[in-house]
């Protein structure tokens, strides 16, 4: 499971370390796609591979689903881990994330994220308002917790 938050330089050529226990889960490489949010989303293999099937099983006679298959396959990188630990992002993905000196890797759980410091400081900032938390998840089902 990917939890917590590391902070980690990009280097001129646009490798950056993954953490150490992120590398246990993931083996030899990640799958990094643009996010949703104005950052990157990382993927072990196996769940790579489930999402990318269950899109592909969406008809791409929608407009809806062709969208989609772009935002997610068109970014869509496997990246192999070098013997120190880290990636090397594509200009692209960097540019789509606006990835420059620092990143910060998120935990989510079945996977990881990548933000610039702005962005996740914007999230970090909608994140910390209580009352529109208890809008935005009072709708979620998480009685199943017991």
């Amino acid at each position: 499971m990917f939890l917590g938050q590391y902070e980690h330089t990009i280097d001129e050529k646009g490798r950056i370390t993954i953490p150490s226990e992120y590398r246990e889960v993931l083996g030899d490489s990640v799958y990094v796609t643009q996010g949703f949010d104005g950052n990157l989303q990382a993927f072990p293999t196996q769940l790579f591979e489930k999402l990318s099937d269950q899109v592909r099983s969406i008809s791409f006679l929608s407009s809806n689903s062709r969208l989609l298959r772009r935002l997610l396959f068109a970014s869509a990188k496997q990246i192999h881990f070098d013997s120190a630990g880290r990636i090397l992002l594509p200009a692209f993905l960097r540019e789509t994330a606006n990835l420059a000196e620092t990143a910060l890797v998120i935990g989510m759980g079945e996977y990881f994220e990548l933000w610039s410091p702005e962005g996740w400081q914007n999230q970090q900032v909608s994140l910390s308002d209580i009352d529109a938390n208890e809008q935005r998840f009072s709708a979620l089902d998480l009685t199943t917790l017991q």
